[in-house]
């Protein structure tokens, strides 16, 4: 009976009976609910919901209802932008060509300091879940979808955030639904990701697309930037300031925030202390340990060969267009990780930009002593105009449409900006206009180094300073007037034409009624005596030079120079004698190329072979073949001795006395009208080298021949380098290389260089006569001064060119 009595009794309701009965029938008294299962039925019915929303939210974006989601075959062949990287021929990296800054490591070479630093402070249970964290979901929900929070707080993997890292948050309407589609893509891909990938790829594809601080993109990269050390090489305190930038790299970037990076640095060492990896005593010790840097950031504008790497990246612009990946589609030099081998020497280059350095340092500070109260453009106003036009700032101002006074105004506004200085990049407040001021005084550089027997480029400098003067003057589209640097090929062709390097030529100074009265003269003044081949070329008389191309023929001459390499312009006038063509660094230097490899032509080379990013060879550049034989092997020899002489006795003898490079070395000096460049260009058996000074503007220059020649700009720079180069012992055959010339052919130039006036009786040349030498010679200055301003009358009165 009692039994069913009981069975009579009403039951109590079940949380969720009353809940149904609530939904459904609505005859439940709400009221009646306590509040704790008021509150509980709440929840409850939130939870269902928000699962059943996340439900539908994965599905649809799993169909892709919210855009595409990647599939596991394009996972399974993931590209990342990784830096294309510039190596000399002993193996060192010049620099890297990059849109983000990243180098592939492989797992195998990344610091086991990193790992566990990495999994202990973002996904401790790395190894235990499958791309997504399900008991963090609950965090995940509650703080990312709930709070709309951008940080879950931890809930994401190291899976999930790869995905994030490859394929960044698309914006979709309203903030909610952005979160929600983003987190529940990158839990698809996270998912895929880890059925295609074991951990150790996982834990490598996100440490190599991961940003750090100063905009450096995976751990290779942020190791060397901070640390100048390999990723293998990170030590645990150095994993874990690395580690902890992570969370946010502005906040903890160790170089502009020190104090509170180190404070992250801790917390990362004390998760790893948490999880094992390492013990109380070893995490206590590092974490007092000073936070210690080596920071390096290379960019584009630094490193070696820097103007170099910016030609050669046109080149292989060209390249990338013209060669497929297997996939169809063209490289990318800033994204597919080339590895790009060149014939450059870095030790070669580093000598040269410290001769480049040393000298255009000491060089400038004497410019700026000579045009102390005054400006080099002072008087011609034209040179500071085409500056302000040729500015970035004002072709910007130009192409935006802005009328003159208004490019006028903004170039008077003083403005903050960086400005190059010897001592150092400083920090100021100058107007635009002043600005171009500002760098119009300064003087710029060329200088090339090349192997004479196959081509190769050994050293290249184009300029002071990348980042500020970007116009390189080596490649072959910089043409400046050579100058006395392109008598040697003159005198060349007079030999190639059957010239003996003896005969005699008067430095008499003549009037070429043929060319309009032209009437050139020597930079000394002084006119008497002849001359032989070598006796010219050697005192630079610009006299002989013109009387030797007269008979030589200029076709000659020129057809010359086209055979040994000159591929720019040539006027045919006589002047070319003088070095009044336009020609580049670069030819100049494979010109004189074929004096030192008996009379072949050689073209310059500087790539050796590509390789994509796992190194396989995608192509090999074979030094081209000897060209064809521009000059006569004996010929070649010839002027081999007669450049000899110039550096031993004539205008480029300084190189004995006054630098010490005692080399054997043959070569030319140069300096055009007005010493507005200044040249060089030495041969040794085993390298040729070309340097050039001047001013990017011709009209900015020293007043003096003194200071402004190419012995006193240019030579040095070649003295420089060969200091160094004879002081490093890598380089000893270099430096000990002699020219081989039979004895037979400097016995047949055995005759003196120069001999007195012919007018000269022998009782003037045993008891004087010198004071009637000085009377012919100033009568014959009287008279062609007298003719040059009867020119000069005829054609302010008629007209003349």
């Amino acid at each position: 009976m009692k039994e069913e009595a009981d069975l009579n009794q009403p039951q109590p309701l079940t949380f969720w009976q009353k809940a149904r009965i609530y939904l459904t029938e609505r005859r439940y008294d709400f009221t009646r609910i306590p509040l704790a299962n008021k509150i509980g039925v709440v929840l409850g019915l939130l939870v269902i919901t928000t699962f059943m929303a996340l439900f539908f939210f994965y599905q649809a974006v799993r169909l892709e209802f919210f855009g595409e989601v990647p599939s596991k075959a394009e996972l399974k062949d993931i590209r990342t932008s990784v830096a294309s990287e510039v190596y000399s021929s002993d193996g060192k990296l010049l620099g890297r060509y990059f849109i983000q800054e990243r180098t592939s490591t492989p797992y195998e070479r990344i610091s086991p300091n990193i790992i566990k630093a990495l999994i202990a402070t973002e996904d401790a249970r790395f190894y235990q879940h499958d791309g997504v964290d399900h008991k963090s979901i609950g965090r995940v929900i509650f703080k990312t979808l709930m709070l709309q929070e951008e940080s879950s707080g931890g809930g994401s993997t190291i899976s999930q955030q790869l995905a994030k890292n490859l394929y960044p948050r698309k914006r979709h309407r309203g903030r909610f639904l952005t979160l929600a589609v983003n987190k529940m893509r990158e839990m698809i891909v996270a998912e895929r990701l880890e059925d295609i990938y074991e951990k150790e790829d996982i834990l490598e594809l996100y440490l190599n697309t991961v940003p750090f601080s100063d905009n450096a993109f995976g751990i290779e990269t942020a190791s060397e930037r901070y640390f100048n050390k390999k990723a293998s090489q990170v030590n645990p305190q150095e994993a874990a300031t690395l580690v902890g930038m992570l969370k946010a790299t502005t906040s903890y970037n160790p170089r502009k925030n020190p104090q509170q990076a180190t404070h992250r640095r801790n917390v990362v060492l004390g998760q790893m202390g948490k999880y094992g990896y390492l013990t109380a005593r070893q995490t206590d010790s590092l974490q007092a340990t000073p936070l210690k840097l080596d920071f390096y950031q290379q960019s584009h504008n630094e490193g070696l060969a820097t103007y170099f790497r910016t030609h050669l990246a046109q080149e292989l612009q060209r390249w990338c267009a013209n060669n497929t990946k297997p996939d169809g589609t063209p490289y990318n030099l800033y994204r597919d990780g080339l590895k790009i081998y060149t014939t450059l020497d870095s030790r070669l280059q580093e000598h040269a930009e410290k001769a480049v350095m040393d000298q255009m340092k000491e060089l400038q500070a004497s410019f700026f002593a000579h045009w102390k109260g005054r400006a080099p453009w002072s008087g011609n106003t034209k040179i500071l105009i085409k500056a302000v036009e040729r500015s970035p700032r004002y072709r910007q101002l130009k192409a935006e449409g802005l009328e003159t006074k208004e490019i006028q105004k903004v170039f008077a506004e003083k403005v903050p900006m960086k400005l190059f200085t010897w001592k150092g990049e400083i920090d100021t407040l100058l107007s635009p206009l002043d600005s171009v001021k500002y760098y119009l005084y300064y003087l710029n550089a060329g200088f090339m180094a090349m192997d004479p027997h196959n081509g190769q480029v050994k050293a290249w400098v184009g300029g002071i300073n990348h980042k500020y003067f970007k116009y390189d003057h080596v490649n072959n589209k910089t043409r400046r007037q050579v100058g006395s640097t392109f008598k040697p090929i003159v005198y060349a062709a007079a030999l190639q034409q059957g010239a003996d390097p003896c005969t005699y030529i008067s430095a008499e100074r003549e009037v070429y009624h043929d060319m309009d009265g032209w009437s050139p003269g020597n930079s000394d003044g002084n006119y008497e005596g002849e001359y032989t081949l070598a006796g010219g070329l050697m005192n630079s008389v610009n006299t002989v030079s013109v009387k030797v191309i007269k008979r030589t023929g200029l076709s000659n001459v020129i057809n010359l120079a086209r055979a040994m390499g000159i591929k720019n312009e040539i006027p045919k006038v006589p002047s070319i004698a003088l070095g009044t063509a336009e020609l580049s660094l670069y030819e100049m230097v494979a010109a004189y190329a074929v004096f030192a490899n008996k009379g072949r032509t050689i073209e310059p080379t500087y790539l050796l072979r590509i390789e994509n990013s796992q190194g396989e060879v995608l192509d090999v550049f074979a030094p081209e073949e000897q060209g064809r034989l521009a000059l006569e092997p004996d010929k070649a020899d010839m002027m081999l001795q007669m450049l000899r002489t110039v550096v031993n006795q004539g205008t480029a003898s300084r190189l004995r006395w006054k630098y010490k490079v005692n080399n054997d070395i043959a070569g030319k000096t140069g300096t055009t009208q007005s010493h507005a460049d200044g040249w060089f260009i030495g041969i040794s058996p085993d390298l040729v080298v070309g340097t050039w000074v001047g001013a990017d503007d011709p009209g900015i220059r020293f007043r003096s021949i003194n200071l402004g020649q190419g012995g006193s700009t240019a030579l040095p720079i070649f003295a420089r380098f060969w200091q160094e180069v004879n002081k490093d012992t890598t380089y000893t055959r270099l430096s000990e290389a002699k020219f081989k010339i039979s004895p037979q052919l400097l016995a047949s130039m055995n005759c003196e260089p120069y001999r007195a006036p012919m007018d000269m009786d022998l009782f003037d040349r045993i008891f004087g006569g010198k004071d009637e030498r000085d009377q012919r010679r100033q009568e014959r200055q009287q008279n062609q001064q007298q003719e040059e301003k009867k020119r000069g009358i005829l054609k302010k009165i008629f007209g003349g060119g």
